[in-house]
């Protein structure tokens, strides 16, 4: 006999977060109108989370080398203001450095429901993205508690959780019971810096001349220093070639294995592509790669090597999602606890658009925590991440979907959540709020797009000027045999994560 299916019924939702998929499940959940209370946690003072730049780089307490341990602690706040104001109020770091430009084309990354502004360039700097989340989530700042840092949530009786938090203002602690929890903090807070031998030494040694990406801010402070830059992320390579037009020449750039992106640095005399790092010597500042390669006197390492996923306000939760950082344990579809599915996390993948991932996900949380849709059994739940173990990994690939992974995850998701119960009264004639579900266009922006990275930055200063894909040579190829194509590849099995 087949295990009964899980069906839930909150009414009392709280999100950690508020940020692009915190404001994103905010919609969603109201759109359901069958939830009592929605109460968003934000230990910012804006909603937008990490996009809004700040020009400290340094005192959260995320940093040590090297960095392997997920289980830090909270997030400390640091003095200090925003390029925009003098003022000296509490922040909280965020990784976004001066001149970051998304790498994801505008038509493809924003919201549904949300347009971009079409005198914005393709790729939209940092400061246009925080403006577009004000915009999108300026409906939402009644439902969110700024300067309130979540510090624990823990299982309650019947079901429900209890959360505490601080009022970062009054320093006063408070506590709440919710029946479901979302967890929308994202997955940049604590830096991942690897084990090699001799880097902790080094960084006694010589301190601040070990870094990570989440501190980079700009390139001026590398004048003709010599450097190593290690990770192939496409922020991380974007970080090298502006250093490289300040830092003495070549900037070495050390990876793993010479990723796609990193294949265009070939033929440019700013950047050497080396190998792994097999070790350091703090003596003579030396560094020694693994073809043999050796370079001293190096003046500053800085990797670009990602983050552990990280949630210290649920360290005390059992069976405890988090180990050694590389993914989050006990999730189905990378969206529910499956001990307890009234605990969600959002946006864990990697590889992905977040903006419209985040949509998705939340029409399916959303539908499901209002009793529209059904899970299934915990065994099947459990059954379902052994699955995808066995197939990536229980590390660090666990919550990678590359494309089109990504895509497809997006539509089986967008399926799911069409396919709950119509209730009268809501949007689309009973359905609930929707995302978009991705069709040939958005396959064939999704494949194409870092080749129309490549393009934009040829352009150089004059890119500020291109608004549109077309500009840069990139038409879709609105033929009906691209659109069956996109038609095809968009068709997936519920099977599929």
């Amino acid at each position: 006999m087949a295990a009964p299916l899980k069906r839930l019924a909150a009414k009392r939702v709280a999100i950690v977060g508020a940020g692009p998929s915190g404001m994103a499940a905010v919609k969603y959940l109201n759109a359901e109108r069958a939830f009592d209370a929605i109460t968003v946690f934000e230990q910012r003072r804006h909603v937008g989370g990490i996009w809004r730049y700040t020009a400290q780089h340094s005192g959260d307490g995320m940093f040590d080398v090297p960095q392997t341990n997920p289980h830090v602690g909270l997030e400390q706040p640091v003095a200090g203001g925003n390029s925009d104001t003098q003022s000296n109020e509490c922040q909280f770091l965020s990784p976004i450095y001066e001149r970051l430009e998304t790498n994801i084309p505008k038509s493809l990354m924003g919201y549904s429901d949300t347009p971009w502004a079409d005198h914005l360039q393709v790729f939209p700097r940092h400061e246009d993205v925080q403006e577009y989340l004000e915009a999108y989530g300026a409906e939402l700042i009644p439902s969110i508690k700024f300067m309130t840092q979540v510090t624990r949530v823990t299982p309650a009786e019947d079901d429900s959780w209890l959360l505490e938090y601080k009022d970062l203002h009054t320093k006063k602690a408070h506590a709440e019971t919710f029946d479901a929890v979302v967890v929308a903090t994202g997955h940049f807070s604590v830096p991942y810096v690897p084990e090699i031998e001799g880097l902790a030494e080094w960084n006694q040694r010589h301190p601040g001349s070990v870094s990570h990406s989440k501190y980079f801010r700009a390139p001026e402070p590398f004048k003709e220093k010599k450097v190593v830059v290690i990770g192939s992320s496409a922020s991380g390579l974007d970080i090298a070639s502006q250093i490289s037009t300040f830092c003495r020449k070549p900037l070495l750039l050390s990876q793993r294995s010479v990723s796609d992106l990193a294949a265009g640095f070939a033929n440019d005399p700013d950047i050497s592509v080396v190998p792994q790092i097999t070790h350091v010597d703090a003596n003579g500042r030396t560094v020694f790669f693994s073809d043999g390669r050796i370079e001293q006197d190096v003046d500053e390492l800085l990797f670009c090597t990602g983050y552990l996923y990280s949630f210290p306000f649920l360290e005390s939760l059992e069976p405890n999602p988090i180990s050694d950082g590389t993914r989050v344990e006990h999730t189905y579809k990378h969206l529910f606890y499956a001990p307890r599915p009234t605990l969600a996390f959002l946006t864990l993948n990697q590889k992905i658009i977040p903006f419209p991932l985040a949509e998705a996900q939340s029409a399916v949380l959303a539908r499901v925590w209002s009793g529209r849709l059904t899970l299934p059994s915990t065994e099947e739940m459990v059954g379902w991440e052994k699955s995808v173990i066995d197939e990536c990994g229980s590390g660090g690939k666990f919550h990678v979907l590359k494309f089109p992974k990504d895509a497809e995850y997006i539509n089986e998701l967008y399926d799911w959540a069409v396919s709950a119960e119509k209730v009268d009264g809501l949007e689309n004639d009973g359905t609930g709020k929707l995302p978009k579900r991705w069709g040939a266009w958005e396959y064939w922006a999704r494949e194409n797009f870092p080749k129309i990275r490549k393009a934009f930055i040829m352009h150089g200063e004059g890119r500020k000027d291109i608004t549109t894909l077309k500009q840069l040579g990139f038409e879709f190829p609105d033929s009906g045999e691209a659109v069956n194509k996109g038609r095809e590849s968009s068709s997936v099995s519920s099977s599929e994560g």
